[in-house]
């Protein structure tokens, strides 16, 4: 029932199912962007006329919106940027060199992994993986033995895998991570568009958030650092819009937010995000929950049906993604049929080689579900993924 609200789904046949990668887009967001750029198209924080003010409104907004969806203390603590993937670079690059080991997960997107060997890091030289069990399911027995001998560590970890769809505990995380002076980002790219995140209640010390998984545009996201680390932090990139006073000696910035978001930022993004906040406000996360759920328990019953399929963990404490492939078919052979069918799924690693590597696979295929999935998406979904078995074996 909730498809009607999005534009795509009024002009695409396709059954869409690769909402880990991105989301659709619900109408409202669509409009406030193009109402940016036909009625007060104007840059922010500099100007005092109308259009420019407007603008600034509007974007400001969105960081209030954000503060209060995710329950943080103050705005300052909302910092724009492109999305995830710059939210952990910004991090690796600006507060973390100086931590002598970083702990992630085996879960880990790229996004997560490689910023921290761009710093010279390796399993040898200051980079811990925590491991998992046969269930993928996130190990605290050696998480807490990695932190007992590396107090003062940076731990950065995904709250969902987009791979997997597996939840990991982040309070608990949070927790054992302080219990030994250590801090914690959080990777939320697929956190928003499934769960209420409250960063106060999680006490989690950064949080990176994307717009494009959240049913807002792409080219936009947001990190969350807790007020005390702020000062800690230095910018990522300095120039327009950053700076209190400048002279050729020296130049003096702002406090947060602004001196973190250099140079204009993607304004109708921006817009375009705190609208699809207020999308999922309506909606509510409760019903979000409860619709998602279902029709995720629906596909895992349905593919559990079909002959020689391979799941790589069950559906406890997982949500979005689930991630399978068939016994001696190659799972991208499947992907070009079942697009030819008018299915889109993902096949592949899904940027996450390194737990691919540990289960022995190339990749997997990928369905990934939100909230205006249905159970006619599912049940042709199915139907096409049985022709398409039918034609390679």
């Amino acid at each position: 029932m909730f498809k009607r609200d999005f534009p795509y789904f009024a002009n695409s046949k396709t059954v869409y199912l690769d909402n880990a990668a991105t989301t659709q887009k619900p109408k409202n967001v669509i409009d406030s962007q193009i109402e940016y750029y036909e009625k007060y198209c104007a840059n922010t924080h500099r100007s005092s006329y109308g259009d420019a003010n407007m603008a600034t409104r509007k974007y400001e907004n969105s960081r209030e919106l954000l503060k209060e969806f995710i329950n943080a203390k103050k705005s300052e603590e909302i910092i724009f940027t492109k999305g995830v993937t710059e939210a952990i670079n910004m991090i690796a690059d600006t507060f973390t060199r100086d931590y002598k080991s970083v702990i992630i997960s085996s879960l880990e997107h790229h996004s997560n992994i490689v910023p921290w060997h761009m710093q010279g890091r390796d399993l040898t030289n200051g980079l811990k993986v925590v491991g998992c069990d046969n269930n993928l399911n996130f190990d605290f027995e050696e998480y807490e033995n990695i932190l007992k001998k590396n107090p003062n560590s940076f731990v950065s970890v995904t709250h969902i895998s987009n791979a997997f769809g597996k939840i990991h505990d982040i309070k608990r995380v949070c927790d054992l991570a302080h219990k030994y002076e250590s801090v914690v980002l959080v990777d939320g790219a697929q956190s928003l568009a499934h769960a209420k995140i409250d960063v106060q209640k999680l006490d989690v010390d950064f949080l990176a958030l994307s717009s494009h998984k959240t049913f807002g545009p792409t080219g936009v996201g947001a990190l969350y650092v807790k007020e005390k680390h702020l000062e800690n932090m230095k910018p990522y990139q300095t120039g327009g819009a950053t700076i209190n006073e400048v002279d050729f000696n020296s130049s003096t910035l702002l406090n947060s937010p602004y001196k973190f978001e250099a140079g204009t930022q993607n304004i109708a993004g921006v817009i375009g995000f705190g609208e699809a906040l207020k999308y999922i406000n309506r909606i509510g996360y409760e019903n979000i929950k409860t619709v998602e759920k279902d029709v995720y328990n629906y596909l895992n019953s349905e593919l559990e049906k079909i002959p020689n399929i391979i799941f790589y963990n069950d559906t406890k404490d997982c949500i979005g993604s689930r991630s399978f492939n068939i016994k001696n078919i190659s799972h991208d052979d499947i992907g070009i049929l079942l697009d030819k069918m008018g299915i889109a799924v993902r096949v592949g690693h899904h940027c996450a080689q390194p737990i691919m590597k540990k289960l022995g696979i190339k990749g997997t295929i990928r369905v990934s579900t939100s909230f205006y999935n249905d159970y006619e998406d599912v049940n042709r979904l199915i139907k096409a993924l049985k022709k398409a078995l039918d034609m390679l074996s």
